[in-house]
């Protein structure tokens, strides 16, 4: 199940193991991995094929590592797409979570074999009315403040019960005071890999 670290951010905590290393393995958690691995140990940049299904969909990934204990190592996103396909946003925030996410050291080749590798797609978010159109299970939301400020928050987050708490964590990651600031909510639907 998932939580939040300290910070608030996604903290999608996993019970350990490389499962997506299996046969039969998740074709984007493979893709991550494998991106993730090439460059930790090669500093190369995997040059990914289409993902079957996916080869014309453009959409925001986040890709996190987890330790064996289930710990985050590593979680970087992106809201919107940024590159031609799904399969070059994951490529990208792989490498990203393990080198640039700045709350961890880069991860380095000895930690590899027991990371835990995760990959949510997002759905196109879509403004709500209020907080009533909101549900922390089913949908992430980003804030976004009127002077440019923003975070995102992932669903269905272990801790995350209500749309209060789900705001509040949302706001404080952003830096967004919710009595004082001008914020409008976005909310979106993700397809967890695991």
């Amino acid at each position: 199940m998932s939580k939040h670290g300290k910070d608030g951010r996604p903290d999608q905590g996993r019970t350990g193991g490389a499962d997506d290393r299996a046969a039969g393995a998740d074709p984007l958690v493979a893709l991550a991995r494998r991106a993730l691995e090439s460059y930790v140990r090669d500093r190369t940049v995997v040059e990914p094929a289409p993902l079957p299904g996916l080869e014309q969909r453009r959409a925001g990934v986040f890709v996190s590592l987890h330790l064996p204990d289930g710990s985050l190592r590593g979680c970087i996103g992106t809201t919107q797409p940024t590159q031609p396909g799904i399969a070059q946003e994951i490529v990208r925030n792989a490498i990203s979570a393990a080198t640039r996410d700045p709350r961890f050291y880069p991860v380095r080749p000895d930690e590899l074999a027991g990371l835990d590798v995760s990959v949510d797609v997002l759905g196109e978010a879509e403004e709500v009315g209020g907080t009533e159109d909101l549900d922390p299970k089913r949908f992430g939301i980003i804030v976004q403040a009127a002077d440019g400020r923003q975070a995102l928050l992932l669903p269905d987050l272990e801790g995350v019960d209500t749309v209060d708490q789900q705001v509040c964590i949302t706001c404080r990651k952003g830096g967004i005071d919710p009595d004082r600031d001008t914020y409008r909510i976005l909310r979106f639907e993700v397809q967890r890999h695991h």
